[in-house]
């Protein structure tokens, strides 16, 4: 009864085209974000930020990203955990090597070397498609990972491969506690998300769209695949190299290019299949289900007495992701997102059964 448009009505086209027409929708949004900003960080333990909210943040804003390459624009990419060690080491080098970086611009920055990178193994999506494109982009993953074992320099020297950082502040607030860590995040989020939204939402999401539907129909209309396919690469590479750096400097804080390794392509991977391809909000579902997974797995069985080892949680914890990905490829493509479309719909419309 609550979820009704009755009475909403559209008197220009910017009211009819704004990101949340249904006025219930657009408080629940703002309701949702105070609520994350203010009663979160008063409520929420250490633990509950470092390993729940904080990695779900970051993995979203990474997921984020991977959706707007594969789920919008159609390119499958298996190399974004590559992208996001391009975002962290190259954060890393800004940081260290200019005096007085600050965070912010440095975090953009690896971002900004991220989109680069991206752009140049994006080249081949212009010839090929598909698997062949998956290929591509998985050597990718597996040549930067390369280059930040074996090329020093990136690491700043470092015998051991591993990088760290510490007394990170911004306008002069430090950036230590987990309360503080997970209000960088959110702020990177919002911003990203809003940014991500609208651009979906335009010229250049459609011209995405369009790509992904059917390239050869696309380009008879006037849309330039160059165009389209490279912006796609730029875009979900900048924002994954953001999360990259956000990832090594708040979450780890100390870390090397295993951080980044295939696991985190294929994490993320699942996080845009189970929640959903082609919706923003089916990448912060998905990086929820995959952040909280792991640790009902391990937390089910100690509260129901059951003696189970470390070793066979994690073979469950792989069984049901797999079975996951085969449940929502079969039943709902479009992934836990969709099913809250539905129910929204459902509400819409009870009790009325049309």
């Amino acid at each position: 009864m609550l979820y009704r448009e009755n009475g909403q009505f559209k008197t220009s086209y910017r009211s009819d085209q704004q990101i949340f027409p249904i006025t219930q929708d657009r408080l629940g949004v703002l309701a949702l974000v105070a609520f994350a900003a203010v009663v979160v960080p008063m409520l929420a333990s250490e633990y509950m930020f470092r390993a729940i909210l904080i990695p779900f943040l970051i993995l979203s804003l990474a997921a984020l990203g991977l959706n707007i390459l594969v789920g919008y624009c159609g390119q499958i990419s298996l190399g974004t955990g590559g992208f996001m060690a391009v975002g962290a080491y190259a954060a890393y080098n800004f940081f260290i090597r200019i005096d007085g970086m600050p965070l912010i611009p440095a975090l953009l920055l690896g971002g900004l070397c991220s989109t680069v990178i991206g752009v140049l193994f994006g080249i081949p999506s212009l010839r090929i498609k598909g698997l062949y494109l998956a290929v591509a982009t998985l050597a990718a993953q597996f040549f930067i990972d390369w280059s930040f074992l074996r090329i020093t320099w990136f690491t700043n020297n470092s015998a051991s491969g591993s990088v760290s950082v510490s007394g990170l502040q911004v306008l002069g607030m430090p950036i230590e506690t987990p309360t503080q860590k997970y209000l960088f995040c959110l702020l990177f989020l919002c911003v990203f998300g809003l940014m991500a939204k609208n651009l979906v939402r335009g010229n250049i999401g459609r011209e995405w769209m369009a790509m992904r539907d059917m390239d050869v129909a696309a380009s008879v209309i006037g849309i330039r695949p160059i165009q389209a396919k490279l912006s796609a690469f730029a875009v979900s590479s900048f924002i994954v190299g953001v999360a990259g750096g956000l990832w090594g400097f708040v979450h780890l804080g100390s870390w090397e290019p295993a951080a980044f390794s295939i696991d985190r392509s294929f994490q993320l991977l699942f996080m845009v299949i189970i929640g959903g391809l082609g919706s923003i909000m089916g990448s912060f579902f998905g990086a929820a289900f995959i952040v909280i997974l792991p640790i009902l797995l391990n937390q089910i069985p100690a509260l129901l007495g059951i003696p189970i080892s470390t070793s066979t949680v994690a073979h469950l914890e792989a069984m049901i992701f797999g079975a996951l990905i085969v449940f929502f490829l079969i039943v709902e493509p479009h992934g836990l997102a969709r099913l809250w479309s539905i129910g929204k719909e459902k509400l819409r419309l009870w009790p009325f059964p049309h």
